[in-house]
C-alpha cells in the first residue's frame, strides 16, 4: 500500500497503472501488523457502473488492491459494502470490513480464475469433515450422528451425492459419482461472489457439504457453524476452554457469517 491510500483506493490516472500481483498473504507474514491509513473521504456512495453499483469515495469510483473497478452485483451487497466505508471513523480497518475483503477477493482473485477455484473446491468433495466420525465415546458418536446423517440424505436427495463413512483419521475414498455430482454443484454457482462466498464457507469448516447446505438455504449460517463445530462443542463440555480458543473461534465465527451474508445479498 502506498503512503498515500487514495492512489490505491480511488478510480482515474492511478487506475492506468499496471496492476500489482496481489498476494494475500504477506501481510500475514510480515514482521507486525502495519499502519492504519486515515479516513481520507467524507463519504461513501454508490454510482451505476457496468454489471452492478460501483463503490464511490466523495463521488470518485474506487478500485480494489488490484485496481479493478470495485464494482457489486446487487444493491443491496453495495449498499453493506459502502455502509462498512462509512462506519469507518478516523482510520480504516480491513478487520472492520470483512464484506470489503470478500468482494475484493472474488473480483481479484476468483473471477480471474474461476476454473481453479471449483478445482480447490471440488478436493473437499473427498475429504468432507462429515464423512469422518468418531468410534468413542457415545455421546460424541450420537451428536455428530445427529448433526450431520440429515445434511447427508439432503447432499444425497438434492446432489446426488452418496458417502461413504469411516472411523477415525484414515482417508476414506468417495464414489467418482459423489464427487462429480459435487463438482457439479460448485460450478453452478452463480458469480465469483458466490464462488468466494462458498469457498470461505468451505474452507472454514472442512465441508464443502454444509457449505453448500448454507448456500442452498438448506441451513441457517448459525445451523451448519454448529454442526461444523460438534467435535469442539464435545472436547469443550468435558475440558472447558480457554481465551485464546474463545478469541479464535469468535473471529472465524464471524469470517462465516460474513461469507453467508455476501452469499445471500450477492444472490
Amino acid at each position: 500500500m502506498s503512503d498515500d491510500p487514495k492512489s490505491d483506493w480511488l478510480g482515474g490516472a492511478d487506475a492506468a497503472k499496471p496492476k500489482p500481483v496481489v498476494d494475500p498473504t504477506a501481510s500475514a507474514r510480515g514482521p507486525g501488523k502495519p499502519a492504519l491509513p486515515k479516513r481520507f473521504y467524507a463519504a461513501a456512495g454508490l454510482a451505476e457502473a457496468e454489471g452492478g453499483l460501483r463503490l464511490t469515495l466523495d463521488g470518485r469510483p474506487a478500485h480494489t488492491p488490484a485496481r479493478n473497478p470495485l464494482v457489486l452485483p446487487t444493491r443491496g451487497l453495495a449498499e453493506a459494502v459502502a455502509a462498512e466505508w462509512e462506519a469507518q471513523v478516523t482510520v480504516i480497518d480491513p478487520a472492520t470490513m470483512p464484506l470489503t475483503r470478500l468482494a475484493n477477493t472474488a473480483i481479484d482473485g476468483v473471477a480471474p480464475r474461476r476454473d481453479a477455484v471449483i478445482d480447490d473446491l471440488s478436493a473437499y468433495a473427498g475429504t468432507d469433515l462429515l464423512a469422518y466420525r468418531a468410534g468413542e465415546p457415545e455421546r460424541l458418536v450420537a451428536a455428530q450422528s445427529a448433526a450431520w446423517d440429515p445434511v447427508l440424505d439432503w447432499a444425497r436427495g438434492a446432489h446426488g451425492a452418496r458417502f461413504i463413512l469411516g472411523e477415525g483419521v484414515m482417508h476414506v475414498a468417495q464414489p467418482d459419482d459423489t464427487v462429480a455430482a459435487l463438482r457439479r454443484a460448485i460450478a453452478a454457482t452463480d458469480g465469483p461472489f458466490r464462488l468466494a462466498a462458498l469457498h470461505t464457507l468451505t474452507t472454514l469448516t472442512g465441508s464443502l457439504v454444509l457449505a453448500l447446505a448454507v448456500l442452498d438455504g438448506h441451513l441457517t449460517p448459525a445451523q451448519a457453524w454448529a454442526a461444523a463445530h460438534v467435535d469442539e462443542t464435545y472436547q469443550a463440555s468435558v475440558w472447558g476452554t480457554d481465551a485464546e480458543a474463545a478469541a479464535r473461534h469468535a473471529l472465524r465465527t464471524a469470517e462465516f457469517e460474513a461469507a453467508a451474508r455476501l452469499a445471500a445479498l450477492a444472490r
